[in-house]
């Protein structure tokens, strides 16, 4: 098992930040949203979901190609150089595989933010799923603006929202690789105590919290959260072992490594990994074993 040091992955390309005047040439309405800061930088007010839309919108199409990006109303909007960066890390971890990877995506969420990313930067094919129908009509829609990624991404409904692995998997299925971003917390009620605390950690109590990263349910929290969903995703891979190679997951709350850890090496799977990651003041980690 080995940890690598946490910073933005070389190959991420906004590696060295935002190039503004790219970004607004991809898409001029993000010019709307461009205010200059005390350091006289330019910026976004992240605070602003639309705007925060926006800037994600303009760094797919400038960075990595992808036409008419959208969300479904309400859905997460993910921080693309965070959701780089796993793609580059977990290609690093396998690269020694020397082939086209063959990538399984764990609730794609209506973004396909994982498969676009990995499509557009290495030759990989996708299988995206998730448990919301309308999230994947929202993908089928972006990719129907990208023929060239749409040729390797195809999208799977998991019609049991209990199961992860099961229902998804079909028995001629080889992965490569599972990529997967768990819902992280156990109930609504507790992701509506963290959103309220960090408003008023930002604000004093003043107006009421927004989130400028939007969610679904199904992409914010599950019974168990973050730990429980990794755990059965593990028994799950147990099972699939013979269909699969490496599987990671990303987890935010480092104290869950180890309950996790502690479950792979009861299993003697062959292989653990650690990667840590930082993005500005945010890290997170990506937990990665190989089934054989």
């Amino acid at each position: 098992m080995a940890n690598s040091a946490p910073k933005l992955h070389p190959d991420n390309r906004n590696v060295k930040g935002y190039h503004f005047a790219k970004l607004i040439k991809a898409e001029p309405e993000l010019k709307a949203f461009t205010v200059t800061t005390q350091k006289g930088t330019e910026s976004i007010d992240f605070k602003n979901p639309q705007a925060v839309f926006t800037l994600n919108k303009a760094i797919l199409n400038a960075e990595y190609g992808v036409k008419n990006w959208k969300l479904l109303a309400n859905s997460l909007c993910p921080p693309i150089p965070g959701r780089a960066d796993y793609i580059h890390y977990v290609h690093d971890l396998l690269q020694s595989e020397n082939k086209p990877l063959h990538v399984l995506d764990v609730g794609t969420g209506s973004s396909l933010i994982y498969p676009l990313i990995g499509a557009s930067l290495y030759p990989w094919t996708f299988v995206a799923t998730d448990t919301n129908e309308q999230s994947l009509d929202n993908a089928y829609e972006v990719l129907d603006s990208n023929p060239d990624l749409k040729a390797r991404i195809k999208l799977r409904l998991q019609r049991q929202s209990e199961n992860i692995l099961e229902g998804i998997i079909r028995p001629n299925d080889q992965f490569d690789l599972i990529i997967c971003n768990p819902p992280f917390y156990s109930s609504r009620e507790q992701h509506w105590k963290t959103v309220v605390s960090k408003h008023e950690k930002l604000h004093k109590g003043k107006d009421l919290p927004v989130q400028n990263f939007g969610g679904l349910a199904n992409e914010l929290w599950c019974k168990g959260g973050e730990k429980a969903f990794i755990t059965q995703m593990i028994y799950d891979s147990l099972r699939y072992k013979g269909q699969l190679l490496w599987c990671t997951a990303l987890v935010a709350d480092k104290a869950h490594l180890k309950p996790l850890i502690a479950v792979l090496e009861y299993h003697k799977v062959p292989q653990i990994e650690i990667v840590e990651m930082q993005q500005g003041q945010k890290s997170t980690r990506i937990l990665a074993w190989r089934v054989r």
